[in-house]
């Protein structure tokens, strides 16, 4: 009878990799080593990023990393209420481009008594564009900053890019 991985119910192309073999012996009377009996050399070379303390047996070794250099000072990955925030922000953002749009074309019957044809269209565009480009420079600008420095000035955005042609006169307009 074989000890070996011949004896699996599925057997894979690649199953014979000495490295899937981690742990298993064909003696049956040895005896895996304990863990506790590790040596605590080998934890000394270890480093920690900033914000993890090590905890146990030899944790007094382990050092703290390096600080990061300035040149790549991103922040680790978004955790979920902050990416869902961002995407509802973002989504807010959206739709405030898509009033400004249908506020501006509305206005399009006052133009004359306002300002130029050709005043008129640019400020629209620019009307449009900018809670795009709000969104984004505040995204790209505070990659390196704290969550909350980042919702502050997305809320800022949202209270100052309001589309007001759209909320005063409506899609329908009054």
């Amino acid at each position: 009878m074989t000890n070996g991985r011949d004896d699996d119910a599925l057997s894979w192309d690649g199953d014979d990799d000495p490295t899937l073999d981690v742990g298993t012996s064909a003696d049956p009377d040895d005896t895996p080593p304990d863990p506790a009996d590790a040596d605590v050399d080998a934890a000394a070379g270890a480093e920690l990023p900033d914000g993890f303390t090590a905890v146990g047996k030899g944790s007094e070794t382990v050092g703290a990393a390096a600080a990061p250099d300035m040149a790549r000072a991103d922040r680790g990955p978004m955790g979920n209420g902050e990416l869902i925030g961002v995407g509802v922000l973002g989504g807010v953002y959206a739709l405030f481009a898509i009033g400004w749009i249908i506020g501006g074309l509305r206005l399009q019957d006052w133009r004359p008594f306002l300002v130029s044809d050709a005043m008129y269209q640019g400020s629209l565009w620019l009307a449009v564009l900018a809670p795009v480009l709000w969104f984004a420079t505040v995204f790209l600008l505070t990659r390196a900053s704290r969550a909350w420095v980042r919702f502050a000035w997305l809320a800022a955005g949202v209270v100052l890019l309001v589309p007001w042609p759209f909320v005063l006169i409506g899609a329908v307009g009054q």
